[in-house]
């Protein structure tokens, strides 16, 4: 093969898992040990997230973090917050593939890591583990996805 016949076939895509890591972890019991002489079954509410950072050219930080709240009234059983990271190569890939790579495959991978650490500190803080359910990330992003186009439609429509 010439040189010239090498310099136009596209370089393979590449997509590796640099690092998975815990990133940041909390855990609170402000009302620790009154609210656990409670009998009355606490509220649960959990909150996701996802971010990702351009670190490098083709490398990114991404992570996916979790919220989970405890209530009994309005008095905190435990917060836990968890921010579980991972660092991804992603190179020659579409410009527009890109965001769905960073946005469902990166969490997808991410989120069992998060699930394990969240139910595991909670548990080791005396707790029965929360088990967070299964996450649908490309209904996840495609729904983000909706909403923006949404939004930026109605900022078109107020101009």
């Amino acid at each position: 093969m010439s040189e010239q016949q090498q310099q136009q076939q596209p370089e393979a895509p590449v997509f590796q898992i640099q690092r998975v890591y815990l990133k940041d972890a909390s855990l609170e019991q402000p009302n620790s040990p009154a609210i656990l002489l409670e009998q009355e079954q606490p509220a649960l509410d959990i909150q996701l997230g996802v971010e990702a950072t351009p670190i490098a050219e083709g490398v990114y930080e991404v992570a996916v973090m979790a919220t989970v709240h405890t209530k009994i009234e309005d008095k905190t059983v435990f917060l836990v917050e968890a921010k579980q990271a991972g660092i991804f190569e992603i190179r020659n890939i579409p410009e527009e593939q890109i965001n769905g790579v960073i946005g469902v495959s990166c969490p997808q991978i991410l989120y069992p890591y998060l699930r394990g650490n969240v139910a595991d500190l909670i548990n080791r803080a005396g707790f029965p583990p929360v088990h967070m359910a299964e996450i649908n990330f490309q209904a996840l992003y495609e729904q983000q996805q909706a909403n923006a186009a949404q939004a930026e439609g109605a900022a078109q429509q107020l101009q």
